[in-house]
This record gives structure tokens, C-alpha cells and sequence, in this order.
């Protein structure tokens, strides 16, 4: 059961990444002007950080590379610090530079439970 609700959890994880990104193709400046861009890539953001914290912790220790107790930090962060002012040049950076990591992670690790490699 576990392992069915893992696929699920992955699918759903890549499905926020992908959104995440496709919203944000017009890159930074757009990011920062764009109150709607925002609020849609928190939203997934804190939904994808969600669904990693429902991950199985046997398959999270096949991703040492992942940082699953930072990922749990960030969703915090969305979720109650949004009056604390969230600094959306660090979402941005974050989006950058660990979106793209995170995501390869997560396909592997989607490849291997559905018995690519």
C-alpha cells in the first residue's frame, strides 16, 4: 500500500514541478512583478513540499541526495510564514537552482518504481 501511495505522491510532486515551471518560464522579473505568478507558484510550491513530507521514508533514503528535512522547512516557511514576508528572490533562487535537481530526482526515482531501472 505504501508503495502505491509513493507513485502517487511522486506523479503528484513532478506535476507541481512541471507547473511551477511552466509558470514561470518568462523568468525572474516577471516573477517578482506578477502578484497572480506569485501566488500560483507558492501554492505549488507548498503543495509539492506537502506531498514530499507523505513520501515513505524507506524511498526517501533512496534519494540521499534530496534534502527531504529542508524541503520539510520550505513548506513550513509557505505555510506559516507568509505574513513573516517570504523573501521571493530566495523562492526564486530556490526555483533556479534546486527545482531542476529535485526534479531529476523525483523522475529516477519514478523510472525505478515503475521498474525502468
Amino acid at each position: 500500500m505504501s508503495e502505491d501511495k509513493d507513485l502517487i505522491y511522486l506523479e503528484h510532486i513532478l506535476e507541481c514541478i512541471e507547473a511551477v515551471q511552466s509558470y514561470t518560464v518568462k523568468g525572474q522579473n516577471d516573477f517578482l512583478e506578477n502578484a497572480l505568478v506569485q501566488d500560483a507558484v507558492l501554492r505549488r510550491l507548498q503543495i509539492m513540499a506537502e506531498s514530499t513530507q507523505r513520501l515513505s521514508d524507506s524511498l526517501k533514503t533512496q534519494a540521499p541526495n534530496v534534502d527531504w528535512r529542508g524541503l520539510a522547512g520550505f513548506r513550513n516557511v509557505l505555510v506559516h510564514d507568509y505574513l513573516g514576508g517570504i523573501s521571493l528572490n530566495r523562492v526564486w533562487d530556490s526555483i533556479a537552482n534546486n527545482l531542476p535537481a529535485l526534479k531529476s530526482e523525483v523522475e529516477l526515482m519514478l523510472t525505478k518504481k515503475k521498474g525502468g531501472v
